[in-house]
């Protein structure tokens, strides 16, 4: 469940603008206004909340967790988890086991990671505007995501929440193949709040007594 929580997350801080093809014009110009805006920071921190349903067991479960994006570079804080990546190694503490996994960064335009959340439905995706909807005063624009070729994704289908006035993700509702639903929102959103490059380095030393495995 743990990396179905962190799968869900990725999508969350890395979706990007589709290709026109069926996708609308709408849509298109709202994706491309969140793209812009996400682009313009030098780094953002959000802190967000995860809820899993799944429809065939019954299932129910939900997480919290802060990540922090510079560029190509991660920090990820979730479930008992760490995930630090300086864009080319990336470090996974898990606290239960008191264990640090290290193995290489993977780019893949299909995957979800952390930092193209943000930017995901840039690439495979045609996008539909829904309508407007409200939440207290803030006004939300809707937008459903079909990926382009369903065999290369896990989901078959995304919906967004973008805030109208600030161009920012305020929520995503993430519709596995295998019958769960992802509900991702971001309790809170800043920009520019990292200066420290070593922010992103490692550091064994803040866990003590870990034993290091190295899959590189």
């Amino acid at each position: 469940m743990k990396s179905k929580l962190l799968i869900a997350l990725l999508f969350l801080c890395s979706a990007s603008l589709p290709t026109l093809g069926q996708s609308d014009k709408q849509s298109q110009e709202i994706l491309n206004g969140v793209s812009a805006k996400y682009k313009s920071y030098k780094s953002v921190k959000a802190t967000f909340s995860i809820a899993v349903e799944n429809s065939k067991d019954k299932s129910k479960n939900s997480q919290k967790g802060t990540i922090y994006i510079k560029g190509n570079k991660y920090k990820l804080q979730i479930a008992g988890q760490d995930v630090i990546s300086d864009g080319k190694s990336r470090w996974t503490y898990l606290k239960d086991a008191n264990e640090i996994q290290i193995d290489h960064l993977r780019n893949d335009e299909n995957s979800i990671t952390p930092t193209n959340v943000f930017t995901l439905y840039e690439k495979g995706w045609h996008s539909k505007y829904i309508g407007e909807t409200k939440k207290g005063n803030v006004t939300l624009q809707q937008i459903e995501l079909i990926p382009i070729d369903p065999k290369k994704k896990n989901v078959f289908k995304v919906k967004l929440n973008i805030n109208k006035g600030t161009k920012v993700l305020e929520s995503a509702q993430v519709y596995d193949k295998n019958g769960s639903i992802q509900t991702i929102t971001v309790d809170s959103f800043a920009s520019d709040v990292i200066d420290d490059e070593n922010f992103f380095t490692f550091n064994s030393g803040s866990y003590p007594g870990a034993e290091v495995i190295d899959l590189r």
